[in-house]
């Protein structure tokens, strides 16, 4: 049988061909670039994170690893990490739950969607937790209920404010009631946290939605939230739907939320630490910043 390759004329050496080379494409290591989700711009990673993964062209936020947004915040070498082993299972055997939950293990290199731990801010002691959004887009399951609970049982114990940011989808729909009982859950431990008069502050970071933002993230003493962060509990589209009216431009936005009076300030990554330690300090009763 007479193939195509009889009547192809063979390239000799001499035309700088390679048959290695036949089949082989540049490739570009994924991680090399970013390309920004508000602009559409792409940006070398390395540059995006000496401006705090903040894109250079048009200022919008990029979301930051929960570990790389801790290590970052607290003086060096001091932050401490609070119960690294505890990670998400599969309760309700939920279908394709167990792939996902191995998938967001492989890309965000967690064990579940928050770090908890230990640091110092400015000299400060402070519990810390950071939501991680590549796992599931943060969603809150038992184990995140439970990472969360432990943080605020243990910083009441040490006598040692709490510091969040927060970045969420949600409570995780393949655990059910279980992800739900979270709410209350989490909730009890901040008012036991509160009731030793220690100080809790939030940060929203986008997205901040669904039952995080109906639980812990709205109970802090002081609640702070990053410029342009998406803060609700119901999507814009299902609220429309719903009220059947248009909502107003920037409806969830942490402006939006600031000017409503739901939130106590805006603040920028790079003026991010400094605040928080003034805070911390003015809560001791000294400011080593001079006056506010």
């Amino acid at each position: 049988m007479l193939k195509k390759t009889n009547f192809k004329k063979n390239r000799n050496q001499l035309e700088g061909y390679s048959p290695s080379l036949a089949n082989t494409a540049p490739s570009v290591p994924d991680s090399l670039c970013t390309t920004c989700p508000e602009c559409g711009r792409v940006t070398f990673s390395a540059d995006l994170k000496e401006t705090g993964m903040i894109c250079p062209h048009c200022g919008h936020y990029l979301r930051i690893p929960a570990r790389r947004r801790l290590l970052g915040l607290c003086d060096e070498g001091s932050f401490q990490e609070w119960d690294a082993g505890l990670y998400s299972k599969d309760p309700l055997n939920f279908p394709g739950y167990a792939v996902k939950l191995k998938s967001s293990r492989l890309n965000s290199r967690e064990n579940s969607a928050v770090v908890t731990g230990r640091g110092l801010l400015g000299g400060e002691a402070c519990a810390l937790f950071a939501m991680e959004s590549q796992f599931m887009m943060g969603s809150m399951d038992s184990v995140v209920g439970e990472k969360v609970t432990r943080l605020f049982e243990r910083a009441a114990r040490e006598r040692l404010p709490v510091i969040g940011f927060t970045a969420s989808g949600g409570a995780r729909m393949q655990e059910g009631i279980l992800s739900l009982m979270q709410m209350a859950k989490t909730s009890g431990a901040v008012k036991l946290h509160s009731d030793a008069g220690l100080l809790y502050i939030t940060v929203l970071t986008d997205p901040t939605t669904g039952g995080v933002t109906a639980s812990f993230a709205m109970e802090g003493d002081i609640i702070l939230a990053e410029p342009g962060a998406m803060v609700g509990f119901a999507g814009r589209r299902v609220i429309e739907q719903t009220m059947r009216q248009k909502l107003p431009k920037g409806f969830q936005s942490a402006e939006f939320l600031l000017e409503k009076g739901f939130i106590d300030g805006v603040v920028t990554r790079p003026e991010m630490k400094e605040t928080l330690v003034r805070l911390l300090r003015l809560h001791k009763g000294g400011n080593g910043y001079g006056s506010i």
